[in-house]
């Protein structure tokens, strides 16, 4: 890491980014992505625009992430991946998608399987077994 500082306007403007990934403004995120913000960006926590928004619930989200090359295996800093972050709410749709894009259920820790066991989440874990 060098000794420069991070423009403000680069802090802010990646703040925006995963506000809108969080909120689930699909058109205005996939815009700043098709205009070169990545799409695997991280924050501080190392969740990525996918994890937030499939944390948040947004299946067109993940799903516009996805179409735009988003790492579906990437884990934050606590090893969860979108597809546990899917299931731990609830998310049917949007777990459907990350399966359809290949996520792996027992990726991460704990991961997406684990997740719908640990806190009995039978359709969950039925979405995941139709893999």
């Amino acid at each position: 890491m060098t000794g420069e500082p991070i423009d403000p306007g680069v802090i802010e403007l990646a703040g925006r980014v995963f506000d809108l990934a969080r909120g689930g403004h699909t058109d205005e995120l996939a815009a700043y992505v098709d205009a070169g913000v990545p799409v695997n960006l991280t924050n501080d926590k190392g969740d990525t625009l996918l994890i937030l928004a499939a944390y948040h619930g947004h299946p067109e989200t993940v799903g516009a992430l996805l179409d735009r090359g988003a790492d579906h295996s990437r884990a934050n800093d606590r090893g969860q991946t979108a597809l546990a972050a899917a299931v731990f709410k609830q998310s049917a749709e949007t777990v459907t998608r990350l399966i359809a894009a290949g996520a792996d259920p027992d990726a991460g820790g704990p991961s997406a399987r684990a997740t719908a066991a640990f806190f009995e989440l039978p359709e969950m874990g039925k979405l995941l077994d139709a893999r």
